[in-house]
């Protein structure tokens, strides 16, 4: 699951952040997708919101957030409501903002099935992709910025942390956008 509901408001580029350009002629998001297609761990659903329409390749489902402005949470929620459907007993999730997620980080953190709950590391610190079982979605917030954050620390017994590669950095300005360019990743 890639969350790409939110509205970037801290980028003032020339476009959405999400549809930011890089380097390589990818988009951020564009970017964030590609490395959770290749890691082959199941279907990829993208959750979109704010920017509605984004180019995505055509084996990605997507699902829109009409309630996005609501927070990260709502994304979360309509990600859940799809694994649900589709009979899955976990998803992994990452954000469409982080384009240096690699493949190896989605498929570790995805096979990391000992316990409902798994978090990739970098350098000992946390981040995305977070494997949820489904043991854990009641337990979500239904709205706000805090994501699944509330539930790891509900439940750190569950939690198992898993040392990645990759850069979990996000693009949330444009200065975040031009550091990311300039080290022509």
């Amino acid at each position: 699951m890639v969350l790409a509901g939110g509205a970037g408001t801290r980028y003032d580029g020339p476009t959405p952040k999400l549809l930011a350009p890089l380097a390589d002629g990818t988009t951020v998001l564009g970017r964030a997708v590609a490395a959770a297609l290749a890691a082959e761990v199941g279907p990829v659903l993208v959750v979109t919101g704010a920017v509605a329409d984004p180019d995505l390749p055509p084996d990605v489902a997507r699902a829109t957030n009409p309630g996005w402005a609501d927070g990260q949470a709502t994304s979360l929620q309509v990600a859940v409501a799809w694994a649900r459907e589709a009979g899955a007993d976990a998803i992994v999730v990452g954000l469409g903002d982080q384009p240096g997620l690699v493949p190896e980080a989605w498929w570790a953190v995805a096979t990391a099935t000992a316990t409902p709950l798994a978090i990739a590391t970098y350098a000992g610190r946390r981040g995305h992709p977070v494997r949820l079982g489904a043991d854990v979605w009641d337990e979500l917030p239904t709205t706000g910025d805090l994501g699944a954050r509330q539930v790891l620390r509900a439940h750190p017994e569950l939690v198992v942390e898993v040392p990645c590669a990759g850069d979990p950095a996000d693009i949330d300005t444009v200065a975040d956008l031009d550091q990311w360019t300039a080290t022509d990743r």
